[in-house]
């Protein structure tokens, strides 16, 4: 195999270590700064170019892309993507998971485990999200910090709304998160490589210091994952579409919480903690992907008119429930059952004779117009929210009344 990793930091131990691994295993591998490549496109035929010259496409890519060089790095990404090249990591699942506030999105329609969590932009409701949180004791975080930089934690609402206020001013962006204080300078990271966790350590804060983060001197501990917690890790990451990651957790009194999940994960601390060969891990399932590079069925699917991907879920009393897939007749009306989610398992490819239940949900491909008279109406899930305290106001003044903004 032809690997190219995608890496500013040569002499990094992670970087270091892929390397290694590669090369035991009788690889070709070559390390390439993502600042370097300049892209190219014309009909039919995208390419890519190193330090000026036409780059000789590898079996494989593995991005290692920094938090400072996001916007172009991913973009080179999506180039060696758009030329068929395997990579473990796609462009949209690193813009999604670098993001804090996108990736939360994301997780949130999902049932699985988050902190409470708010955004704002106007000073006037910074307190009542504070109060929808949970109230102070609130960690605060700039929206793209990494390794613990940019995240505070503030034990009184008057502190909060001051810091907030001064980060606002200085237009940068922040999330006001529940401070889960049973995990108080603990937490789980979990290293997942594709459908499973294969190493997993605690890390733990020194001193007074509450952000665990080994880079700012937490230490790590190899433990055996729980799997709730191993269920939850491999959740998150193939929600956010990452074959390798990092998910960071919290350890909440109601389970796993995910806080983050990081699509350039080190290797020092997990491999010291644990004596694992994740590098070697990563190599190997590189290696066994290469030939199956990834489809973007959204720019596959607009080829077919009229086709499309949705979701089926099978109600009490439907027609279909204690009916095999292939007695429902779907092939029939040009619909065919990719997977099938019963409770939280997920069956890929599911035999014909397989008898369907109440709140089995079918994931179909097929004619939208006849999957559309298929669906039930969707149910509107209804939040249970505390009740927020009133705020005075001055009398004649309502906040509609506030001169505009300008964009």
């Amino acid at each position: 195999m032809n690997l190219t990793i995608l890496s500013r930091a040569p002499q990094c131990y992670s970087t270091r270590r892929l390397v290694e691994a590669a090369k035991q295993r009788g690889h070709k591998v070559r390390i390439q700064d993502p600042l370097r490549f300049a892209i190219d496109m014309e009909e039919g035929e995208p390419g890519l170019f190193y330090r000026g010259k036409l780059v000789e496409e590898p079996d494989a890519i593995l991005p290692r892309i920094g938090t400072s060089i996001t916007r172009y790095g991913t973009t080179v990404v999506r180039q060696f993507e758009q030329m068929d090249c395997y990579t473990p990591n796609t462009a949209n699942g690193i813009s999604n998971s670098r993001d804090k506030l996108r990736s939360l999105q994301i997780l949130s329609r999902h049932d699985i485990g988050i902190p409470r969590t708010a955004y704002v932009s106007d000073k006037n409701d910074v307190a009542d999200a504070i109060e929808r949180v949970g109230g102070t004791p609130v960690i605060i975080k700039l929206i793209e910090g990494t390794q613990g930089v940019g995240v505070i934690l503030a034990d009184k609402p008057e502190i909060a709304k001051a810091i907030i206020e001064t980060l606002h001013s200085a237009n940068q962006n922040v999330l006001i998160q529940k401070f889960v204080a049973e995990s108080k300078g603990k937490d789980v990271r979990a290293f997942v490589i594709n459908d499973r966790v294969v190493g997993a350590i605690r890390r733990t804060a020194q001193g007074q210091e509450f952000r665990s983060n080994v880079h700012r001197g937490g230490v790590a501990t190899a433990i055996d994952l729980d799997p709730e917690y191993e269920k939850a890790a491999v959740r998150a990451a193939q929600i956010m579409g990452l074959k390798v990651c990092g998910v960071d957790m919290l350890e909440g009194k109601d389970g796993p919480q995910i806080m983050e999940i990081n699509s350039s994960p080190g290797l020092e601390g997990i491999e010291g903690a644990t004596g694992l060969d994740i590098a070697g891990e990563v190599i190997d399932f590189i290696c066994s992907q290469a030939d199956m590079p990834e489809i973007d069925l959204r720019q596959r699917l607009t080829v077919s008119r009229g086709y499309g991907v949705t979701d089926i879920t099978i109600p009490e009393g439907s027609k279909f429930v204690g009916q095999t897939i292939d007695q429902t007749q779907l092939r029939d009306q040009d619909v065919v059952v990719l997977t099938l989610k019963r409770d939280e398992s997920v069956i890929s490819n599911p035999k014909s004779s397989r008898v369907l239940q109440p709140d089995d949900t079918l994931l179909c491909y097929g004619k939208l117009q006849n999957m559309k008279s298929l669906l039930s109406p969707k149910s509107k899930r209804k939040r249970k929210l505390k009740p927020l305290p009133s705020t005075p106001v001055t009398e004649g003044t309502t906040h509609e009344d506030a001169p505009p903004q300008e964009a």
